[in-house]
């Protein structure tokens, strides 16, 4: 394979299709960076074309990010006076939060992107909400911070879903917001200005909304920031923190009377454009009420795990045929197969059972979760054709796995997943297909030694401000 052009075709001898894994596969690509086609039962690969040197399964879309957090991963990991939780985690990121500058911010998204990129991401949805200088003023452009975010996306190869989000107050009934959140306020008009600017943008990105949390934005705010959204595109991705905390859930109760993610659902607003990030505390109710909306439950099991937040009822939820996907979120941890391990592995340890998220006797964990955090992933980046396995229509986002990799050898289809997804924390992917391009060989981004350069220097100015 070759990093300095777009792939138009690329054989497969063995492949994850939306109908089932597939022999002799030849997928062609589009301009536009989509499948345009698929060939199965190829015999042998066709004269000058690229051949994938191992299996090829979809590549993973990451449907929660806060890329600037790349950078402070790891800091958070000493006990603090009183007893640390997310809260308290949470002023430590306003005390970091403060030193970003744009600059900062496209270094540091560049290498958490490339990072997901060799870690099987190919797409990721970008919950930004750090919008205001570093002083907390507003910049001239409102979108001045969404910029480095798209050039950090473009640099790596990466598709992006950007959601400016809407954070407008800091808390429950209005409360004023503290010294550590004046980066992120906005209102409701100043956000889809936000949004207007980054769909002008050249370069294929979706654009979408984010709602950063009930306890953030007023029920006003909410509304009106839909409808104006609804107003620019209809279909756009909307996503929201709910129900993370159980601090955030009484403090709901005692604002309104009802759940966090009970408010929602009464309002009939989630959807299958919706993405409810974490519903970490959700009663049978609530789980039944967002499988039959069709949202997508954005679960982040390493970051919910660092943080102490609880497991969401994932057995549950999917036994009502209910949608997800998975995100790296704060980036303590970015390896798309770790999230996909931990999010069973904690229902095992909660339950005192084992594969509790196959979806049938005999079934395939590893595979069953794979499949679906591909499906509900791409519909919470409102990507075109969501399916479990590669299909026409679809971005060219694909990844291929080190066949020859001592946990794989020897291992074909569902098992071959099975055993990428629980076998250990060596990377097997060996190389990454994004909108067509090429961006990772051998393991390694194709442009690792620029990008590891960037975030060296924002790094060493973080340290020094």
């Amino acid at each position: 394979m070759t990093a300095s052009r777009r792939l138009d075709r690329l054989f497969c001898d063995r492949a994850l299709l939306a109908g089932g894994w597939a022999s002799g596969v030849l997928l062609r690509f589009d301009a536009k960076g989509l499948i345009a086609a698929i060939e199965t039962g190829v015999d042998k690969t066709p004269a000058e074309v690229e051949r994938a040197a191992g299996p090829v399964i979809p590549g993973m879309p990451n449907l929660h990010s806060h890329a600037f957090q790349r950078a402070m991963a790891g800091l958070t990991e000493r006990a603090g006076p009183a007893e640390d939780s997310f809260w308290t985690w949470r002023e430590v990121m306003y005390g970091f939060v403060r030193r970003i500058d744009p600059d900062g911010l496209q270094a540091v998204a560049a290498m958490a992107y490339a990072e997901m990129l060799e870690r099987g991401y190919t797409s990721v949805a970008e919950f930004h909400y750090l919008h205001h200088a570093t002083d907390g003023r507003p910049y001239a452009d409102p979108a001045e911070m969404s910029m480095p975010i798209l050039a950090a996306a473009d640099a790596t190869g990466i598709g992006l879903t950007h959601l400016p989000v809407l954070y407008a107050q800091g808390g429950f009934g209005g409360q004023p917001a503290g010294e550590g959140q004046q980066r992120f306020l906005n209102t409701p008009d100043r956000l889809l200005a936000i949004v207007e600017t980054c769909r002008a943008v050249p370069g294929g990105h979706r654009v979408g909304m984010a709602l950063h949390s009930l306890r953030a934005v007023s029920p006003d705010a909410m509304a009106a920031a839909l409808d104006g959204m609804a107003a620019l595109d209809p279909e756009a991705p909307i996503h929201i923190h709910v129900a993370e905390q159980t601090a955030e859930v009484e403090s709901c109760l005692s604002w309104s009377g009802r759940r966090p993610v009970e408010w929602l659902l009464d309002r009939g607003w989630p959807g299958p454009s919706w993405c409810l990030v974490h519903a970490t505390h959700v009663t049978a109710a609530e789980v039944a009420g967002i499988a039959a909306s069709g949202a997508v439950a954005g679960l982040c099991p390493t970051t919910e795990a660092d943080l102490g937040d609880g497991l969401f009822p994932a057995r549950d939820f999917l036994a009502r045929g209910g949608r997800f996907g998975i995100g790296s979120d704060s980036q303590i941890v970015i390896d798309a197969a770790e999230e996909l391990r931990l999010l069973e592995f904690g229902q095992r340890l909660t339950a005192r059972r084992r594969n509790l998220l196959a979806p049938h006797p005999d079934g395939s964990t590893g595979a069953a979760l794979y499949r679906g955090a591909v499906a509900g992933g791409a519909q919470a980046l409102g990507q075109p054709e969501p399916a479990g396995g590669l299909k026409a229509g679809q971005r060219a986002d694909l990844v291929v796995l080190d066949a020859d990799d001592p946990r794989l050898y020897g291992r074909c289809d569902d098992t071959l997943l099975d055993s990428y997804v629980f076998t250990g924390a060596r990377n097997a992917v060996r190389e990454v297909v994004a909108g067509g391009r090429l961006v990772v060989r051998n393991g390694r981004h194709v442009d690792a030694d620029a990008i590891r350069n960037g975030w060296r220097r924002a790094v060493d100015r973080l340290q020094a401000a």
